[in-house]
């Protein structure tokens, strides 16, 4: 037995030897950004809030906050407020900042809209009423909003959209592309100079039309929806925890957002995780939440996504350059490192007193963030 102790001993150390001679032989292959921001997130509130803030500011420099809270943040006080308790939950060592939205309702005025602008609200969200999570004070008559819009066209706040059109005789597959024919089109040639995004785009129909659009436009893209179709939602066996809206959609659709993102108008799109946590007994249960937790490990599922596009040398512009032109702010000054290096997702995290299961629990992402 000794001899086998020895043996072993040997053994362990001779490939430990070989592995750090490869190692040297053949590097990682790194890849350094500017640190990327995400404009597109939900952190919610209270002890939710806490919990996942922290991963946000480990990588993003800033980003747009969703205001779909309970109740929803229609004030430029609530959005101030909701700021200061984001900021609350960042770590000390970082330097993440948010950028306050507004939730658009049918009493918004635009009295208010040149009191959000004049305090610094970079955008206000337009969620269909029953659309999805939260969205039931949402607007119930775009155009009965026009008054609102032209304002914003005016003043220059941005108008950010989910785009889907919510009629029940419309197949939930087709909503995003209903609602490009229906209103954003219409809407886009009544108010040309409007500053718009649609947001957390599906569709190859979305896609072409932020393309041909004016520079005035533009799309945040998922990571969910460069990484998966609709089969992940189903194949095996229900999947919760990759049910988002709008929902994920045919191969043929993601190939087309990959294209959109690493093509010839690829400035038009940039990162928008909607990450969007819940706790797990609200997406495993009979008629769980729309939303995906992508948050602790969003800039590795991009390089994924460009990996596969063979573009690594197009997620620069789109996670750290295309956003802030868009919005009109400077890039972020600092960097953050990636390594093709495999990590493995935890089966959950701490989310409150409950759990919060994040994309690829128990399995694995390709790259990892140097910290």
């Amino acid at each position: 037995m000794p001899e086998q102790r020895q043996s072993s001993t040997l053994i362990n150390c001779l490939f430990e030897q070989c592995n750090s001679l490869l190692m040297k032989w053949m590097p990682m292959q790194t890849l350094t950004i500017t640190r990327p921001d995400d404009w597109h997130l939900h952190v919610r509130d209270g002890a939710a809030l806490k919990a996942v803030v922290p991963f946000s500011a480990r990588q993003m420099g800033r980003a747009v906050i969703m205001p779909n809270l309970k109740p929803p943040v229609t004030t430029v006080a609530a959005a101030m407020a909701y700021r200061e308790r984001i900021l609350a939950a960042v770590p000390a060592d970082s330097h993440f900042q948010p950028l306050m939205t507004l939730y658009l309702t049918n009493q918004t005025t635009p009295t208010l809209i040149r009191a959000a602008k004049a305090a610094g609200i970079i955008a206000c969200k337009l969620y269909p009423a029953g659309a999805t999570t939260n969205s039931a004070a949402g607007v119930n008559d775009l155009w009965a909003l026009l008054p609102v819009l032209e304002t914003m066209a005016e003043v220059g706040l941005p108008l950010l959209i989910h785009g889907e059109v919510t009629k029940s005789e419309i197949d939930i597959f087709d909503r995003e592309a209903v609602f490009i024919d229906e209103l954003l089109q219409p809407l886009l040639q009544r108010l040309p100079s409007l500053k718009l995004v649609l947001e957390h785009i599906t569709t190859a129909e979305a896609a072409q039309l932020v393309a041909e659009a004016g520079d005035n436009v533009a799309a945040t893209v998922t990571p969910q929806h460069l990484l998966y179709n609709r089969n992940a939602l189903l194949a095996g066996g229900i999947q919760p925890h990759h049910y988002c809206l709008p929902v994920l959609k045919r191969e043929t659709h993601r190939q087309a957002l990959l294209q959109a993102v690493c093509g010839a108008q690829a400035h038009k799109f940039f990162l928008g995780t909607d990450s969007a946590p819940h706790a797990q007994t609200s997406k495993e249960c009979t008629c769980g939440c729309a939303g995906i937790f992508s948050a602790f490990a969003a800039i590795e599922l991009y390089a994924e996504a460009f990996e596969e596009a063979t573009a690594l040398d197009k997620l620069q512009a789109f996670a750290a350059e295309n956003g802030p032109r868009f919005y009109g702010l400077d890039p972020n000054t600092d960097t953050i490192t990636l390594v093709k290096c495999t990590q493995t997702v935890p089966p959950y995290f701490p989310y409150g007193q409950e759990r919060l299961i994040p994309l690829r629990a128990n399995g694995t992402i390709g790259w990892t963030v140097v910290e």
